[in-house]
C-alpha cells in the first residue's frame, strides 16, 4: 500500500497553516501600527497651549497731553467812544493796575454835544423857575377870584411838565458826560498789556470791534487740556499735576485741577479739563506751549500681556479655555496701553484661563490641550506684567 501521498499531503497542509499564521500575524501587527500612527496623529491635531490668568493690578500711570496756556483773566480792550487817539500811556510789557488810563480819547462831537446840553438845561431850568412862580402867583389870585380854578390847574400843569423837562435835560447831561469819561481808556484789572493795536491819530469807534489794547493777568495762569475719551479714567481734583514749557526745560510747575467739563466734545470725543498754576514769578507766559503730566490713577482693574491679544476684524479678542478644552473666543474693552501689557474693562476674565501666543489659525470650538501655565507679576517700575 502507497503511503507517499498522504504524507506529502500532510505536509502541505502544514506548510499553508504556518503561512496562514504568520499572514495574520502581519495583518494584526500593521493593524496596530496603524492604528498607533493614527493615535500620533490625533494628538499632534489638537493644539498644545500655555494659558495664564490676568493679573488684578494697580493701574497707576502718567498720562501727558498738551495744554494750552491762558491768562487768569484775558480782555480785549475797545472804544467806548468816537473820536481820535489823542495819547497813550502804556505800552506791550507794561505792568498796569486796575483803573491805570491806558490811552486816551479826544471827541469834538461829544464836547459839542455836551455844551449844547448844558446850555439846554439850563435853559429848562430857567422855564421851570418862571412856571414856579406864576403857578405860586395863580395860587394866591384863585384866592381872590381873579382868575378861575381852570387857569391855577393848567399852571400847575406847565410846572410838572417843566419839572420833567429838566430832568430830561439833566438825564441827557449826565450821558453825554458819561461817555466823555470813556474818552479814558482804563484798565478793567491788574494785569500785563500783551498787545497795542493804535497810535496817535487814529480814528475809533464805539460801533468798531478793533482793538486797542490786550491785557492779560498771568499772576495766575489758566491751562486747558483735552483728554481722549479713552485716557479719561483717574482725572480727577486732587491728583498730582505737573506742567512744563520749553523755555524751562527740566523745570516741573505745580497745577491745580480746577475744573471738569460736563461731557464730551462730539467732534474730537475728548473731555476739557481746566487746570490753575501759580505764575507769580511770571516763568510761564499766556500762549505758551505747555506739556501737561497727570499722575492719574484709576484703582485696580485687569491687565493682560499683549501676547495673549488677537486682533482680527471681529475686533480686539482673547482666546479662553471652556471646561470642555474647546476655544472661545471673546471680544474685549481695551483700556489703556503700558506697552508690554494693556489695560482690560471687562470683569467678566476674572478667574479665566486664557491662552498665551495663540495661533494665527485658531478658531472658535477648537480643541486644545493645556501644557503650561504663565504666572504674571509686576516688573520693577512697570505697570505692565
Amino acid at each position: 500500500m502507497n503511503t507517499t501521498v498522504p504524507t506529502h499531503r500532510r505536509t502541505l497542509w502544514v506548510i499553508v497553516a504556518i503561512m496562514v499564521i504568520l499572514a495574520s500575524a502581519g495583518i494584526m501587527k500593521r493593524q496596530h501600527h496603524r492604528a498607533e500612527l493614527q493615535r500620533e496623529a490625533t494628538n499632534d491635531a489638537i493644539m498644545q497651549v500655555t494659558v495664564l490668568t490676568p493679573l488684578l493690578a494697580s493701574t497707576e500711570h502718567d498720562l501727558i497731553l498738551p495744554g494750552t496756556v491762558m491768562g487768569w483773566r484775558d480782555a480785549a480792550i475797545r472804544a467806548r467812544s468816537n473820536g481820535y487817539i489823542r495819547s497813550w500811556v502804556k505800552d506791550i510789557g507794561d505792568t498796569v493796575r486796575s483803573g491805570d488810563i491806558l490811552a486816551t480819547v479826544t471827541s469834538p462831537e461829544i464836547d459839542a454835544q455836551t455844551e449844547q446840553a448844558r446850555a439846554d438845561l439850563a435853559t429848562a431850568q430857567a422855564n421851570l423857575q418862571l412856571a414856579r412862580i406864576t403857578a405860586e402867583r395863580w395860587q394866591h389870585l384863585v384866592k381872590t377870584r381873579t382868575v378861575s380854578q381852570q387857569d391855577l390847574e393848567d399852571k400847575e400843569g406847565d410846572l410838572k411838565a417843566k419839572i420833567t423837562t429838566v430832568a430830561s435835560a439833566r438825564a441827557h447831561l449826565q450821558n453825554l458826560m458819561a461817555l466823555k469819561g470813556f474818552e479814558l481808556i482804563r484798565a478793567p484789572f491788574t494785569g500785563v498789556v500783551s498787545a497795542r493795536t493804535i497810535d496817535i491819530g487814529d480814528l475809533v469807534s464805539a460801533s468798531s470791534a478793533q482793538e486797542l489794547f490786550h491785557l492779560v493777568d498771568n499772576q495766575q495762569l489758566r491751562i486747558m487740556v483735552q483728554v481722549p475719551q479713552e485716557q479719561q479714567h483717574g482725572i480727577q481734583a486732587g491728583i498730582p499735576i505737573d506742567l512744563s514749557v520749553a523755555e524751562h526745560p527740566g523745570h516741573k510747575f505745580p497745577a491745580t485741577l480746577l475744573k471738569l467739563s460736563g461731557g464730551l466734545d462730539p467732534a474730537s470725543r475728548t473731555r476739557t479739563v481746566e487746570l490753575r498754576v501759580d505764575n507769580a514769578d511770571h516763568l510761564i507766559q499766556p500762549g505758551d506751549y505747555a506739556t501737561v503730566d497727570f499722575h492719574a490713577t484709576s484703582g485696580q482693574s485687569w491687565v493682560i500681556p499683549i501676547t495673549a491679544l488677537i486682533f482680527r476684524g471681529a475686533g480686539l479678542q482673547l482666546a479662553t479655555i471652556t471646561p470642555q478644552q474647546k476655544v472661545h473666543l471673546q471680544t474685549v474693552i481695551p483700556g489703556r496701553d503700558f506697552g508690554k501689557s494693556m489695560e482690560i474693562h471687562s470683569d467678566w476674565v476674572q478667574n479665566r484661563s486664557i491662552i498665551d501666543n495663540p495661533s494665527d489659525s485658531i478658531s472658535e470650538g477648537q480643541t486644545v490641550k493645556i501644557v503650561g501655565r504663565r504666572t504674571l507679576s509686576l516688573n520693577d517700575g512697570d505697570k505692565s506684567p
